[in-house]
């Protein structure tokens, strides 16, 4: 079954519609000056009302291993995501599962997973984040060959009109959404993220 996940978690109510809705996971953006960013205080709070079984991933950009750790256990995190350039290096030891991102502008883009022993990789658009527009999607067939010999976790421009196409042609471990499921940047719209997950649960299961 493909797994859900609902990045870009600001408050309690987004994150207990998107568990109600079947959520697997959700992501907490702690990167400053970007439109989701939460403190680690407040994800804290929302992280430790989640019921079992939810994984709460925190998303990193180029942050200080120091800085990771800190927040990594002040707010109870399950995986750890990183968005920046970090190195193969810097992501070697960790106690927690990691996922890179991967920007894919192509198909040389994929080599940029050579290199790295982490959990997952999760290929998005090489955009840097969604100030409210729409995103889009990167080229599903490049997933599905990724997917053939990695854990994928697909993002970039998923909705709930096309994340059972996407599913369904790139055979991903896992879908990833932020924009495509919001009322405005921050703020998730509950019958968008209960329409997608439902249409994610669909694809699972037949065909190609």
């Amino acid at each position: 079954m493909v797994r859900v996940k609902i990045c870009g978690i600001t408050n309690l109510d987004d994150a207990q519609a998107s568990v109600e809705a079947g959520a697997d996971a959700l992501g907490f953006i702690f990167v400053e000056g970007t439109p989701r960013c939460v403190a680690p205080a407040d994800a804290a709070r929302i992280i430790a009302a989640l019921p079992p079984f939810v994984t709460a991933v925190g998303v990193f950009w180029d942050h200080a291993t120091g800085h990771v750790k800190a927040v990594a256990e002040e707010c109870g995190l399950g995986a750890l995501q990183f968005h920046g350039d970090e190195p193969p290096e810097a992501l070697v030891g960790w106690d927690l599962p990691t996922i890179k991102t991967i920007k894919v502008s192509g198909a040389d883009s994929l080599d940029l997973m050579n290199g790295y022993a982490v959990s997952a990789f999760l290929l998005d658009s090489p955009a840097r984040w969604s100030e409210g527009e729409a995103r889009a999607p990167i080229p599903w067939e490049l997933v599905r060959r990724a997917a053939a010999r990695r854990t994928i976790v697909l993002s970039a421009g998923l909705t709930a009109d096309n994340v059972h196409a996407a599913i369904r042609l790139a055979r991903p471990y896992a879908v990833d959404v932020n924009s495509g499921v919001e009322a405005r940047p921050g703020r998730k719209d509950p019958d968008k993220v209960r329409r997608f997950i439902a249409a994610a649960r669909s694809a699972d299961g037949g065909g190609s």
